[in-house]
């Protein structure tokens, strides 16, 4: 009785309220669940920890996300929400942490809900480690003023969000486990497909994006059948997930299978000292926090044949993925901010042993005769294999084998300063560099003023991702035109400043030899 008086409290609310969304300029909108208030910043209404699923504590641990609980009344949102518990590291602050983190964020400049506004969803990179959606650098503030709604969503990351068990798939309805945090995000768009109506938004005109482990994330979610309708657009900032799939992820080369990550996961779980799932759930989790698969690149998405049906690279040959319009891209220096110098002789002897057959070919184009050399070898190598080839790739198999229009560029825009402090210094575009760019937010570091060609830049870069959620096409007026993308062409977007134009695909011949190595992966 107390549940049913509860809903139709709840229905009552709902139809006093009203579902329009009328009273945004007041920063009131209705959602499944309830009211929510949040607040008026600068024109933008703006709401920080909508829930979107129910808490996935106890023993909804290493579970689907559940439904949305009602609330009583309304519920302010005027704060963000902790994110998924994750290692402490200086980059990340002071966040708060919790396993109760399934929460998104709204800033509209609609005003009304008959506005119908595109819509633009923001998913966090961090090595599916780390991450979340409060950092000021991705607030969506300056994104709503170009008309356009952001909303970013949260995912569990670490063992929380990625970790695979015997017991675990065996309790699944699906018969798979291991690939939780991805579907945290297509809940987080199913939230938005139900819901973003009532803050003016138009749930034809989504668009995903996502940067580094959210790159790769956007590129699985254009493969997996899961997501199939819940978006119209599709923005990678470096990654993509086209290598093969293995019993194990090697050197980070290979997408592990199921069978493969279930016994990661048993290995991990004697690590807990448990011996069940269920002791395992009992366990804090500040317990496995320094365990080495806890770290950056340690638990993965897992190819289990329900979210990742199979290999990317052979589903987008054959053409079988979610085709909607790209935009796809990477930065010059990604490497910079992953590796370190080595000396000449490990350096021969790594790449003798990593690239096989290919070992002469790849010394010709990454040479190794000084420890500067072979520091920029491999930050270059870094970038080729874990960022550019997976988003040529992504281009070129897409042109190819979709109907959609597919955008490819390459970010050149130097910062003296790291990205991530006490970070290496890059000698181009380092890895996320392009963030505070695209959300309009270059201005975090008092001690690293933007230039006027900074500023511009990111302008340039804020109306073409805004425009290509508005239209599927990031082309305007007053910005250098964007070809679609096409091979041997001048056709790749060249964004550094005054000399963003159109070139063709930039280390070609290192592409090249990056293909014949996952070819000979596949095949070995």
């Amino acid at each position: 009785m107390k549940t049913t008086f509860g809903l139709l409290a709840i229905s009552m609310i709902m139809f006093f309220a009203g579902c329009s969304g009328d009273r945004l300029s007041e920063a009131t909108a209705t959602v499944r669940g309830g009211i929510v208030q949040g607040t008026v910043e600068d024109g933008i209404a703006v709401f920080r920890g909508i829930p979107f699923a129910a808490p996935p504590v106890g023993d909804l641990r290493w579970k689907a996300p559940r439904p949305v609980e009602p609330w009583d009344g309304v519920l302010t949102t005027d704060k963000f929400a902790p994110a998924s518990i994750q290692p402490a590291v200086a980059w990340r602050g002071d966040e708060q942490t919790s396993e109760d983190c399934l929460y998104l964020n709204v800033w509209t400049p609609a005003k009304s809900a008959k506005e119908k506004l595109p819509v633009m969803v923001w998913i966090y990179g961090g090595g599916f480690a780390f991450g979340g959606t409060a950092g000021a650098v991705t607030w969506g503030d300056q994104i709503a003023k170009h008309g356009v709604i952001l909303v970013s969503i949260a995912y569990r990351v670490g063992a929380l969000g990625f970790m695979a068990h015997p017991e675990l798939t065996a309790e699944s309805e699906n018969n798979v486990s291991g690939n939780y945090g991805l579907l945290d995000q297509i809940a987080g768009l199913k939230w938005v497909q139900e819901n973003i109506s009532a803050f003016g938004g138009d749930r034809t005109r989504v668009t995903i994006f996502g940067e580094s482990a959210g790159a790769i994330s956007v590129s699985m979610l254009c493969a997996s059948p899961l997501a199939r309708g819940l978006f119209a657009g599709a923005i990678s900032q470096s990654g993509g997930s086209f290598g093969p799939v293995g019993e194990s992820r090697e050197s980070g080369e290979f997408m592990q299978s199921l069978a493969g990550a279930e016994q990661t996961g048993v290995e991990f779980a004697k690590r807990m000292g448990a011996g069940s799932i269920a002791e395992l759930r009992n366990i804090s989790p500040d317990k496995w926090l320094s365990d080495p698969q806890s770290q950056m690149g340690g638990f993965w998405p897992v190819a289990d044949g329900y979210v990742i049906t199979d290999d990317q690279y052979k589903l987008y040959e054959a053409g079988n993925y979610n085709d909607v319009n790209v935009m796809i891209g990477t930065n010059s220096d990604e490497g910079s901010l992953f590796m370190g110098p080595m000396k000449p002789e490990e350096y021969t002897g790594m790449m003798k042993m990593r690239f096989g057959p290919l070992a002469d070919r790849a010394l010709q184009i990454y040479p190794g005769n000084t420890e500067y050399e072979t520091h920029a070898s491999l930050t270059d190598i870094f970038r080729d294999m874990v960022f550019a080839w997976p988003s040529w790739t992504w281009a070129r198999l897409q042109s190819k084998t979709g109907k959609s229009r597919v955008y490819l560029y390459y970010f050149d825009q130097f910062r003296k300063e790291p990205f991530f402090p006490g970070g290496p210094v890059p000698k181009g575009a380092a890895h996320a560099s392009e963030i505070p760019y695209v959300f309009g937010h270059l201005n975090q570091n008092p001690d690293a003023k933007p230039t006027e060609e900074e500023l511009t830049l990111s302008d340039i870069m804020i109306k073409y991702w805004t425009n290509f959620a508005k239209n599927g096409d990031p082309n305007g007026e007053g910005l250098p035109e964007w070809p679609l993308f096409g091979e041997g062409k001048e056709s790749v977007m060249y964004l550094k400043g005054s000399e963003s134009m159109p070139i063709e695909v930039p280390n070609l011949d290192e592409l090249l030899l990056m293909e014949e190595y996952y070819k000979w992966l596949r095949e070995r």
